[in-house]
């Protein structure tokens, strides 16, 4: 019995530390990471831009479920091992921009994703530039020392590479 409260104080402890480094964190981050593909950068474009295949070819994404448009522009859910959450295309610039925003509220971040893709001599660069905000200081805490914030678009990066090699 005198470990389980030992163990239940060092969690509360542990929680309490990581509560309190978090809450020190600034809630908006930026992260920036490019890839060059051998790839046309029309060919990125629409990799990037098919919702309904982003199943097909992201790691760890489920379903995707289209909503009606926004302003003319793509409105959708993912459903992964995260949960759900809304997306939004605020800016739609084929084949070169496009900005996407969570639209949801109700989770604990939030931000936008700009993509940037350039063309280059061996195919296109995609860049990828993160503005986001992370809410709650035990996740802020988590992005910052656990996952980076640049571990989404790395992931994003490589399964795209991986769709553009065997599409």
């Amino acid at each position: 019995m005198k470990w389980i409260v030992v163990a239940l104080v060092v969690i509360a402890v542990l929680v309490a530390v990581v509560t309190l480094i978090g809450s020190r964190l600034p809630k908006s981050h930026r992260a920036r990471v490019e890839h060059t593909f051998s790839a046309a950068p029309e060919t990125v474009w629409r990799a990037i831009t098919d919702v309904e295949a982003f199943p097909s070819w992201r790691e760890g994404l489920k379903r995707v479920e289209r909503l009606p448009d926004r302003d003319g522009l793509p409105v959708w859910v993912e459903e992964g091992g995260f949960g759900k959450m809304t997306l939004a295309v605020e800016r739609f610039e084929p084949p070169r921009l496009l900005v996407g925003r969570i639209a949801d509220p109700g989770l604990p971040f939030g931000g936008t994703w700009t993509y940037e893709i350039t063309p280059v001599s061996s195919g296109s660069r995609l860049r990828i530039t993160e503005d986001g905000e992370v809410y709650n200081p035990i996740f802020r805490f988590m992005s910052r020392f656990i996952f980076g914030y640049e571990g989404t678009i790395q992931s994003y990066m490589t399964s795209l590479q991986k769709r553009l090699v065997s599409p």
